[in-house]
């Protein structure tokens, strides 16, 4: 339990560097340590100007972790993500260029600005962590973890990630505006940084390493789950195979998942124990990308939050 104490205060370390500069979005900043801790990736949802990308920016600095970022275009290749064989004359032989992939924390901007063949390109490097090209597969970091970022507003020149691409995020993230006193304590933060307010990632310091990672999500895997909590995901996740609002449900991957999330929320919590809050704390970001509403949901305006919010009511919660 002592063990688990220390991996929390370490969390909250990482989250009290974060907020110097990631200003009003608590519950972002939480979902995106959980999935780190968990050892998972993130799909970062939300209109223009609400930093995505500085907060992920923040995170790799804050962990002392490389850092890349990938602009995804619909003209960019699968070899401008992954890498490619160049020959070389001199030497008569091929020699592999890493591409951006080849990182601890990457940046996927846009993702959904790309077309499949380039989006599919990631699908081995967040699955299995490494990259195979013509033949040879080459490991990537062991803290590897993809943040992919999209614009929920602008759909022309977009490509919809297919349902095996979106399976590999472990969560889905949303980012809303900032209330009015959020939003003016932000500018009095960026009001004070001075010069510093061009590259505000500057200001945070490192206060974790990539050991510190490793262990944290070693400890995840011993965090204590109880039968009912299991029973209890089993029976969220085959509640939304019935739903007359989704024309499809989650996957046994997705209680996989949500199992996963939720050891590590409780372990962000200081807990070495799973409770249902747990799991209800990280349903929505684990679930909302995973599940399909009807025609007839949409056509009513009713969204996965919702349906996830009604299946929450309708199963009972574990005493």
């Amino acid at each position: 339990m002592s063990e688990i104490k220390d991996f929390a205060s370490h969390i909250n370390l990482i989250r009290s560097e974060l907020e110097k500069v990631i200003i009003g979005q608590s519950a972002v900043l939480d979902d995106l340590i959980t999935a780190l801790v968990a050892g998972g990736h993130v799909l970062l949802e939300g209109v223009p100007g609400v930093a995505k990308t500085l907060t992920v920016r923040c995170l790799a600095r804050a962990l002392d972790q490389s850092f890349s970022r990938i602009q995804f275009t619909p003209d960019l290749m699968p070899a401008d993500v992954t890498g490619v064989n160049v020959f070389e004359p001199a030497s008569g032989s091929f020699n592999f260029v890493r591409g951006p992939v080849f990182t601890d924390i990457l940046l996927a901007d846009e993702i959904n600005r790309a077309p499949a063949k380039t989006q599919s390109a990631m699908l081995e490097a967040m699955q299995e962590k490494q990259v195979t090209i013509d033949g040879t597969s080459y490991p990537l970091s062991e803290t590897f973890m993809v943040v992919a970022t999209q614009n929920p507003l602008e759909y022309e020149g977009t490509y919809p990630l297919p349902e095996a691409q979106l399976d590999r995020f472990l969560m889905k993230v949303e980012i809303d505006y900032p209330n009015e006193d959020t939003e003016l304590l932000m500018l009095a933060t960026m009001n004070g940084l001075g010069d510093k307010a061009a590259a505000p990632f500057e200001v945070i310091q490192t206060v974790l390493g990539a050991q510190a990672i490793a262990d944290m999500r070693a400890q995840v895997h011993r965090v204590d789950c109880d039968e009912a909590i299991l029973q209890y995901i089993v029976g969220l996740i085959r509640k939304s195979r019935e739903a007359t609002t989704l024309s499809t449900g989650a996957s046994p991957r997705a209680a996989v998942m949500l199992l996963q999330a939720a050891k590590a929320r409780a372990m962000l919590l200081g807990k070495d124990f799973t409770r249902p809050e747990d799991v209800q704390k990280v349903i929505f970001p684990v679930l909302r990308h995973r599940i399909v509403l009807t025609p007839e949901a949409q056509i009513e305006g009713l969204t996965p939050d919702a349906c996830i919010e009604s299946l929450v009511k309708q199963v009972p919660i574990p005493r």
